[in-house]
């Protein structure tokens, strides 16, 4: 389904995003099969990789730009990200049925459930009231466009600022779509 008008406004879009994480979380949560938690898992990690290089290329360089505390704010979701992004690169390395899967992905559920609870409660509220809405649909085409592009696997030691990531991410993006196509992985 096409994207609504409202969609493309950059504090919509995130906010979208996180509720349809959740919505794979809650299914994580209830399901017991291995095979079906590491389909579910991939697919999570991929949302998570493209939203957060997103996130890392036009929703911080902006809080940065139009907040008083926005270098604060910035910083504090990045190191969040890192976190996050470590997390997603053991779950991918771990089977499904080994215990530690179940302790990666719980661990990741929390991370991931705060780091939503800040931008939503903090970062977000904020940049909506410091940017008109011009600005804020076109940071949110611009963070729709860098999803599709982005990488869909987590690289820990890729750059997670501007101008470095707006360059390195869509070339890592184009990379990881051939390795989820090779490997049958539905991303």
């Amino acid at each position: 389904m096409p994207a609504t008008r409202e969609e493309h406004d950059i504090v919509s879009a995130v906010i979208a995003d996180h509720g349809e994480v959740e919505q794979v979380f809650i299914e994580l949560e209830n399901e017991n099969d291995p095979q079906l938690r590491r389909q579910l898992a991939d697919h999570v990690i991929a949302e998570l990789v493209r939203h957060s290089v997103a996130e890392e290329q036009y929703l911080y360089p902006a809080a940065r730009e139009v907040l008083p505390d926005g270098d604060r704010i910035a910083e504090h979701e990045l190191s969040e990200h890192a976190e996050a992004e470590e997390l997603m690169k053991q779950i991918e390395d771990v089977d499904a049925g080994d215990p530690r899967f179940d302790a990666l992905v719980t661990r990741l559920m929390s991370v991931i459930r705060h780091h939503v609870e800040d931008e939503e409660s903090d970062l977000l509220p904020k940049l909506s009231a410091s940017c008109d809405e011009e600005r804020l649909r076109d940071l949110g085409e611009k963070f729709l466009r860098a999803k599709k592009m982005a990488p869909t696997h987590p690289h820990p030691s890729a750059p997670d600022r501007p101008p470095a990531n707006r360059i390195l991410a869509p070339g890592a993006g184009l990379v990881d779509r051939v390795r989820d196509a090779l490997a049958g992985r539905n991303t």
